[in-house]
């Protein structure tokens, strides 16, 4: 079976784009560096936290449904929860890097 080498040479040149390319479309994609990712979800903290207090307020006021009340807690609780596990990792994985000899 004989090979058409242009067919092949083309074939090379269009998998290297594709190998080159993947890893800056997936960076896009997720939203940038690793910072902004971080700060998104902190965003995203401190708004489940505010909208927890807000319904407690509301509830306070008899404007706001128990129900409504204990899910916005219990999303502010898992949220802060999930926070404080991925603060206690970075910390470890800092003490790892810390006590790793030179």
């Amino acid at each position: 079976m004989p090979v058409n080498m242009v067919n092949a040479a083309n074939a090379y040149a269009n998998a290297a784009k594709v190998g080159s390319s993947a890893g800056t479309e997936a960076r896009s994609a997720v939203g940038g560096s690793f910072a902004d990712v971080l700060k998104d979800a902190a965003r995203e903290t401190v708004g489940s936290l505010k909208q927890a207090e807000q319904m407690s307020m509301k509830a306070a006021a008899k404007e706001a449904d128990l129900l409504q009340v204990v899910n916005a807690v219990t999303n502010a609780e898992v949220t802060l929860q999930t926070v404080v596990s991925v603060r206690d990792k970075v910390i470890g994985a800092y003490q790892d890097i810390l006590r790793m000899p030179i």
